[in-house]
């Protein structure tokens, strides 16, 4: 498993070589308080592919400080993909990982080539009661009740005991400054009035039962972003990643053009 070290901090990732000559590169990109581990085989393996599923700094197995706005932690996947010395790639982020794939869009270094945003929005609208009970001043039974609320909305009604149980374990695991911090973040989230202005080929996946971002929200930015596909995932919820892997996944491999 690789390791880069990035603007002093160091940054680990999972690879996988699907592409020796290197014409396809993904970058994936997690959501508030996740890591490479929430994401399912079937995309951090995509036939045809270099995956590189990035820990976001305090995340996971990375090292250094959580950030504050999501605009650093665009800055930080941008260094990531220099430090790696790809010449191109395409980035897929979720929820909070597809407002970074949002702003490094309306950047649009040379090195990106199509912009993959799943279950995500031009603003993300954090409910306030999940915001209040993360705030650390509500100390541990607090953050116990913006586990219960983040998991109830998390998943949709097709989703297995096993799978509910395995979110919380993981989400148990993060600790509850950098959850604040990133819902913190995503809730000063607001790019509604720059995302015509992404000119990249980009596929929006939402999931049908999303309770965490509307599909209607998906529905609204693929219709602003002048070269959008959206993809509609039946019964899924906002971890339409790991309900529906397989269906996520032949919709990245179509956009892409490997498999």
């Amino acid at each position: 498993m690789p390791w880069t070290n990035v603007a002093g901090e160091t940054l680990f990732y999972a690879l996988y070589t699907g592409d020796v000559m290197g014409r396809h590169n993904l970058v994936l990109v997690h959501g508030a308080g996740g890591s490479h581990i929430h994401w399912p085989a079937e995309l951090r393996r995509l036939p045809g592919a270099n995956v590189y599923a990035l820990d976001l700094p305090a995340h996971g197995r990375s090292g250094g400080h959580v950030r504050t706005t999501l605009q650093t932690y665009a800055d930080t996947v941008h260094l990531f993909v220099l430090a790696l010395g790809l010449q191109r790639a395409a980035v897929l982020g979720h929820s909070m990982g597809g407002a970074i794939v949002q702003l490094l869009a309306l950047r649009r270094p040379e090195w990106l080539e199509k912009a993959i945003i799943v279950g995500s929005a031009a603003r993300l609208r954090v409910q306030p009661d999940i915001l209040e009970y993360l705030n650390p001043q509500t100390g541990q039974d607090g953050f116990k009740k913006a586990l219960d609320l983040i998991c109830q909305r998390m998943y949709g009604p097709q989703a297995s005991r096993q799978m509910l149980l395995r979110g919380r374990q993981l989400l148990r695991a993060v600790s509850p400054a950098v959850l604040y911090a990133d819902y913190l973040a995503c809730a000063r989230f607001d790019i509604s009035a720059a995302v015509e202005n992404i000119a990249l080929p980009t596929l929006i996946i939402c999931g049908s039962e999303d309770r965490m971002v509307a599909p209607e929200e998906s529905c609204g930015l693929s219709q602003r972003i002048p070269h959008a596909q959206l993809v509609t995932i039946r019964g899924a919820g906002h971890m339409m990643m790991i309900e529906k892997p397989s269906e996520v996944a032949e919709a990245v491999a179509r956009f892409l053009g490997v498999g």
